[in-house]
């Protein structure tokens, strides 16, 4: 399954609507015994997010993330700048009928079944009775939670796995539009992030608009298709993942066997190691014809890999790293 959209699809995302847009969008708390203090969490943000899109927000820990996704859904109102969700201003009532939301940390009623708890959110959607009982049964499905589970367990006796997935599935109640996920990751083991990167991507061939914070920046390189970074409260940038990091225009390639004379005509800087196994560089503009080959020149390919960096080395380069251990 592909981890990013080619130019022409994601020429094509360009001509879909906006259904996220921004303009200088800045959050000022005030602290201390007067408040008479300011902590600016978010600093003239400007970003948008066009329908069908996955969407994903970078930041370390304080960059103003959840901020930014609390304004878009109108818990918190912004000190200055405006934004526009499905056309209307943030906060519009009739808008947030059309959202799905799972936060970082979500609350559940702890002595309601997970049944129970998704009853109780299709009610305040006002999803009639009848829709629901096949709308609760295939979210179970989707988000993989047991039915029994979900049927006879009350949530405080579940796992933070299923509190995860129990958190998904109500956010989807409503067939959303446009789904927020706050740290969707968070807590999960490797195959609870596994099965929740499955969901986003189904909710992703279904047509809906993703819009996540995360720190799990392997995952967000193979779901997304643009990411943003925050960083003390400042967008840094955004962009699609070739475009942030760049086309690579090498293929480092480590393989076995071949002839020095014949391979030189592909491969640079290749160099010979024991038992007859050799590595090398080969240019994106001639990989196609070297692969073609590959019968002819009698190798075993071991490892064939873009030369560019990851996410996660190109967000460490971006921010800005507090000093560990130095004295003030």
């Amino acid at each position: 399954m592909k981890s990013t959209i080619d130019c022409a699809e994601l020429s094509d995302l360009r001509s879909h609507p906006t259904v996220v847009e921004t303009f200088d969008l800045s959050k000022v708390y005030r602290t201390g015994f007067w408040l008479n203090q300011k902590i600016a969490s978010l600093k003239g943000c400007s970003l948008n997010v066009v329908q069908g899109e996955t969407f994903g927000l970078l930041g370390p820990n304080g960059a103003g993330k959840t901020t930014l996704l609390k304004l878009l859904l109108g818990i918190i109102r912004p000190t200055s700048g405006r934004g526009l969700l499905l056309n209307q201003p943030l906060g519009n009532r009739a808008t947030k009928q059309r959202l799905g939301y799972l936060p970082e940390n979500a609350y559940f009623y702890d002595y309601l079944t997970g049944w129970e708890c998704l009853q109780m959110t299709a009610g305040l959607f006002q999803i009639p009775t009848q829709v629901q009982r096949l709308r609760i049964p295939q979210l179970l499905e989707l988000v993989g939670l047991p039915y029994t589970a979900a049927r006879t367990k009350q949530m405080r006796q579940y796992s933070k796995g299923m509190l995860q997935r129990i958190g998904m599935a109500q956010a989807l109640i409503n067939d959303p539009e446009v789904v927020f996920l706050d740290e969707p990751m968070s807590g999960l083991d490797p195959l609870g992030r596994y099965q929740m990167r499955n969901i986003i991507l189904s909710l992703k061939q279904q047509g809906k608009t993703i819009f996540f914070n995360s720190h799990i920046l392997s995952e967000v390189e193979q779901i997304c298709d643009r990411v943003a970074i925050l960083d003390r409260g400042e967008l840094i940038c955004s962009g699609s993942i070739d475009q942030l990091l760049g086309t690579a225009n090498v293929y480092h390639v480590k393989a076995q066997g071949g002839n020095g004379d014949l391979l030189s005509k592909w491969v640079i800087d290749l160099a010979w190691e024991r038992d007859n196994y050799w590595h090398g560089q080969i240019l994106t503009k001639n990989i196609d014809d070297f692969l073609a080959n590959l019968s002819t020149l009698e190798i075993k390919i071991i490892s064939l890999n873009l030369s560019r960096p990851s996410l996660e080395e190109f967000f460490l380069q971006q921010v800005k790293l507090p000093d560990i251990g130095r004295s003030p």
